[in-house]
């Protein structure tokens, strides 16, 4: 009997390791073995990214950039595959960002600089566009507050008669919407400090910068910065000293010459006199005998019409 009743205990402790066998080990495994799904490798294209924000100047490193997949007809054009090709956008070597590029934002070859290893304006000049320097100070250069970016109109303000007893000025919009590629030495278009400005270099056409390297030596040249978006060339006469001290009225009209022009100036006609002008060279013609006809000449401001 007392063999039987050990036997008995010594069977349910058995039974009670393997209970507990199975349900701290087989069970989990079991379990998790149902539960594991297989890896389903996502589907589109791979892009660059950036891995965080990447502002302007810095160099590139792997440690900066991922790699994403998204849908075909999501790929930007020009955006990098690898991380590797993109670490070989400049000649093969790591390029530097010259727009700031934000966090998952795909890089893309027009964000990056070319030939060399550092942000140039040179390298932000768009397509059969040129960079001007222009002498400004806190007054032409409207304070200070136009900054790397930005849009200019370059006004001309010339003085008529520099030896006269009375001051005659005239004014003319040179350039109008050209971009504002660095102030000074400060190129950065995230720069938010205004500061004092003796140079402003701007992007402009090659006849535009013609038209700059003559007035330039005609008289002041300033900055009118404008409003952000806008776009619009006005249609801005040249303004007279006259124009608006008698309410604009003075008649003032200006002749074109429609002659052939050459490739590197364009040739205009100063305004005609006004009706006061008109009437005094009337009565000094009557009283002595008339002249010879004498073609026009050009001015050397004509080339800022």
């Amino acid at each position: 009997m007392r063999l039987v009743t050990i036997a008995s205990l010594g069977a349910s402790a058995v039974l009670g390791l393997g209970a507990l066998f199975v349900a701290k080990i087989a069970l989990p495994n079991a379990a998790s073995a149902k539960g594991a799904q297989p890896r389903v490798e996502q589907a589109g294209q791979p892009i660059v990214v950036a891995s965080r924000a990447i502002k302007y100047g810095e160099k590139l490193e792997a440690g900066m950039l991922t790699v994403i997949k998204v849908p075909q007809n999501a790929v930007p054009a020009g955006s990098y595959a690898t991380v590797d090709l993109a670490l070989q956008a400049d000649h093969g070597a790591p390029p530097v960002v010259l727009t700031p590029i934000a966090q998952r934002e795909a890089l893309l070859p027009a964000k990056l600089s070319g030939p060399g290893a550092r942000p140039t304006v040179a390298a932000e000049l768009e397509e059969g566009k040129r960079a001007y320097a222009v002498k400004v100070d806190d007054a032409t250069g409207v304070g200070g507050h136009a900054l790397p970016g930005d849009r200019v109109d370059v006004v001309l303000m010339r003085d008529l008669t520099p030896d006269g007893p009375t001051r005659n000025f005239i004014s003319y919009v040179v350039v109008q919407n050209a971009r504002v590629l660095g102030i000074d030495l400060n190129a950065d278009p995230t720069s938010d400090k205004p500061a004092s400005p003796n140079t402003a270099t701007i992007e402009v056409s090659v006849e535009d910068s013609q038209k700059l390297s003559i007035a330039s030596t005609l008289g002041t040249l300033s900055l009118a910065l404008r409003r952000n978006g806008e776009a619009a060339v006005a249609a801005a006469r040249p303004m007279r000293t006259a124009d608006f001290l008698s309410g604009g009225q003075t008649g003032a009209v200006r002749t074109v010459y429609r002659g052939p022009v050459r490739s590197y100036g364009i040739l205009i006609v100063e305004g005609a006199p006004s009706k006061r002008e008109r009437g005094a060279s009337s009565r000094k013609a009557s009283a002595s005998p008339a002249p010879k006809p004498v073609l026009p000449q050009a001015n050397a401001a004509d080339a800022l019409s």
